[in-house]
Formats: C-alpha cells, sequence, structure tokens
C-alpha cells in the first residue's frame, strides 16, 4: 500500500467547499401569502378595521338618526332642508374612519421596524419594491373589502333611519351609487397616502402624528388664512379633495367629485413612491 491517502472533493463544489443551493427570487405570490399573514396576525389590524366599520356604520346611523329628529321636531330650516345630501349623511362616518385607517396604514410598515422584524422580511424578499408593493396590495384589498361592507351598510341603514321620501335617496339616483362605492376608495386612498408615510417616516408615532397632522390639524390652520387663501388652499388638501366624491352635487369650496379623487390619488402615490424610495436607499 501506499502512504500517499486519497482526497476526496464532494461533487459539484470545487476547492472541496460544501455545495449550498441557492434560492431564486420569491415568487409574486408567496410574497403575497407572507404580507397577508403578517397583517392577519397583527392584533391591531382586527382592531383598526373594526373600528372603521363602527366607525362608518355607526356614526353615519347617529347622523341620520339626530337629523331625523331634527326634522321632526322642526328644528330645521328651509336651507337646511334645500342642501341636504341624503347620500352623504349616511356615509359620513367615512370622515372620522380615515383616521383609524390612517394609523392602520402606518402601523402595517412601522410595526416592522419596531420590532425588528423588518430585517428578517428584507431578507426573504430582497426586492425591496416588490415587498412594499405586496404589501400596499394586501393592505389595499382588506380596506376596500371594509370599505364596501361598511359603506352600503351605512347607506341602507340611514336611509330606513331617515325613512321619510323627502329625506331619504336611493342607490339607483343619479350620483348615489358613485358616493358609496366612493367611500371605500376615498378610505382605500388615504390608506395608502398612510402607509407611504409610514414607509418614509420608519416610526409608528411620528408616522401617526404626520397622518394626523396632514388630515385634522392642516385643515384646521388653513381655514385661519386670510380670505380668499383659505378657500383657495383647503380643497385642495388631501382630505378636502379626496371628500369631494363623497356628495352627489358638486359643493362651493370643492373640486368636482373625480378631479378630488385623482388628487387624492396623487397624494397617494407621491407618498407611497417617497416611500418606496427611502425604503430603497436606507439601511433596514
Amino acid at each position: 500500500m501506499s502512504g500517499a491517502t486519497a482526497v476526496t472533493e464532494p461533487l459539484g463544489s470545487p476547492g472541496g467547499a460544501p455545495a449550498v443551493p441557492r434560492r431564486g427570487r420569491p415568487h409574486p405570490l408567496e410574497v403575497l401569502d407572507s404580507e397577508w399573514l403578517k397583517i392577519r396576525t397583527l392584533r391591531s389590524s382586527f382592531i383598526t378595521l373594526g373600528l372603521t366599520l363602527v366607525a362608518i356604520v355607526g356614526l353615519g346611523s347617529l347622523i341620520c338618526a339626530i337629523f331625523r329628529h331634527q326634522y321632526d321636531t322642526n328644528q330645521l330650516s328651509f336651507a337646511d332642508l334645500a342642501t341636504f345630501d341624503s347620500a352623504f349623511t349616511t356615509v359620513s362616518g367615512v370622515e372620522l374612519a380615515q383616521f383609524a385607517v390612517g394609523v392602520l396604514g402606518v402601523l402595517v410598515i412601522t410595526a416592522e421596524y419596531g420590532t425588528g422584524t423588518i430585517r428578517t422580511s428584507l431578507a426573504a424578499v430582497p426586492q425591496r419594491v416588490s415587498f412594499l408593493v405586496a404589501k400596499a396590495v394586501v393592505f389595499s384589498l382588506a380596506i376596500l373589502l371594509i370599505g364596501l361592507i361598511g359603506a352600503f351598510s351605512a347607506f341602507f341603514l340611514g336611509e330606513a333611519i331617515l325613512g321619510l321620501p323627502r329625506l331619504t335617496t336611493t342607490i339607483g339616483a343619479p350620483g348615489v351609487l358613485r358616493v358609496v362605492f366612493g367611500a371605500a376608495l376615498y378610505l382605500w386612498l388615504i390608506g395608502l397616502f398612510s402607509l407611504g408615510l409610514g414607509a418614509l417616516i420608519r416610526r409608528t408615532a411620528g408616522g401617526v402624528a404626520a397622518v394626523f397632522g396632514l388630515l385634522l390639524v392642516l385643515p384646521i390652520i388653513v381655514q385661519l388664512l386670510p380670505s380668499p387663501w383659505n378657500t383657495d388652499i383647503h380643497k385642495y388638501l388631501p382630505d378636502q379633495a379626496g371628500a369631494a366624491v363623497l356628495r352627489t352635487t358638486v359643493r362651493a369650496g370643492l373640486l368636482s367629485p373625480w378631479w378630488g379623487l385623482a388628487l387624492l390619488a396623487a397624494y397617494g402615490a407621491a407618498a407611497m413612491i417617497a416611500g418606496g424610495a427611502a425604503l430603497v436607499s436606507r439601511d433596514a
């Protein structure tokens, strides 16, 4: 026998290094499934979605009940009745529900930064734009579903509460179906706007403060400006622009319904682009 010892190398591994199988780019459906798992296991998701539904249906019904009581007790003027928008009244709870949606939009991304799981998520999905798009798609489906359920429920319940032919309308009346669907679209765009802000700011407190500041505080500040600056600027703010779609007729001081919704969509797109750019350029 020779004193030389034969050295064998693992097949397929040059230099004797063990072969490590490489995983390719994750399939888009896998990424979507992962984001769906995250949002449904996040306790705050069910809380905020529940609050959204309660706000849309509950507040709308309450406002309808108050208006019906005022009508029955002759507390309404001719001008009040002349400008009454039945469809808008039934879905007016959307204006409160937007804050719950805004908080959830921020939490969907900032919760991962808070717990540190963002590193694991980005390691699993290195394509950061794909990661954010998948998160936006899953979040959008959830908001649109809750928004549609809430808006249609609020409309039919509110119309039943109003009860009188002079106060009620039908789903087939001019502009009414657009108002009901528009309520869901409005919430969806507010949600995307908030998600983009969350991706940009990356901190829950800062993201929520930004959402409330832009949707609640900024309109109040603008209203304090001298005329006509207040009215000229006010209608271009995100919430005021999008809220135009919630009325059956064009209201003085607001944009037309579809132009207003388009402007809100532009705000949402700008926030998502800014958030995506920050996600790509910054370390996790």
